[in-house]
């Protein structure tokens, strides 16, 4: 069972992770330079202490808080209390348990309108078809982030697209998402050269 500091703490540093490019979460191991003495004083510790009860699984709860900073990187503690934030993380558990399969069907949709993969990710500036299509939801971030693991365009698209108001924002949130999806890369080869071919 986790406490309320623990809880604090995750919080704190999955927080810094997602809103600070130079801050690395695992690379960290989730550590901040805030004492318990100062989490006891403050006025939203009782927030950390109902999380700690409602997600006693210190990995669960995790997967909580990335599933929401995922969504909202700014998100208040006391939101995590409500059933808004339960409703995201059901959803992202739901995307993660059938990866496979949800990466085969968006590829599939993606690629049906599109016969030359190229032509998604291609960019003169503007947001290429791929980068559109997730910022309106219509393709998930993990089959964003498979699609970079096997096509590496990232950093193409950070040279080209010439957006420095949402993209820098947006790319960081993929990147900082990217370090917790632990996937097996040959495998989502396989399905997108199945797809493509």
């Amino acid at each position: 069972m986790m406490t309320g500091y623990e809880a604090f703490s995750i919080y704190n540093g999955l927080k810094l992770h997602f809103t600070q490019k130079s801050y690395d979460y695992l690379k960290y191991n989730g550590k901040s330079n805030i004492s318990v003495v100062s989490f006891e004083n403050r006025k939203d510790k009782y927030f950390f202490y109902k999380l700690s009860r409602k997600h006693p699984i210190k990995d669960d709860y995790i997967n909580f808080l990335v599933a929401n900073l995922l969504e909202d990187s700014k998100v208040w503690v006391g939101t995590l209390l409500g059933e808004e934030c339960d409703i995201i993380y059901r959803q992202r558990q739901k995307v993660i348990q059938s990866m496979s399969y949800t990466f085969e069907n968006e590829c599939r949709d993606l690629f049906s309108e599109h016969k030359n993969p190229n032509d998604v990710l291609v960019t003169n500036g503007d947001y290429p078809v791929l980068l559109t299509k997730a910022l309106r939801k219509e393709i998930s971030p993990e089959t964003l982030i498979i699609l970079n693991r096997v096509l590496n365009f990232l950093p193409m698209w950070n040279r080209k697209i010439s957006d420095t108001i949402r993209w820098p924002d947006y790319e960081m949130k993929l990147t900082k998402y990217a370090a917790f999806l632990m996937l097996d890369d040959v495998k989502y080869k396989l399905i997108l050269k199945k797809v493509i071919l």
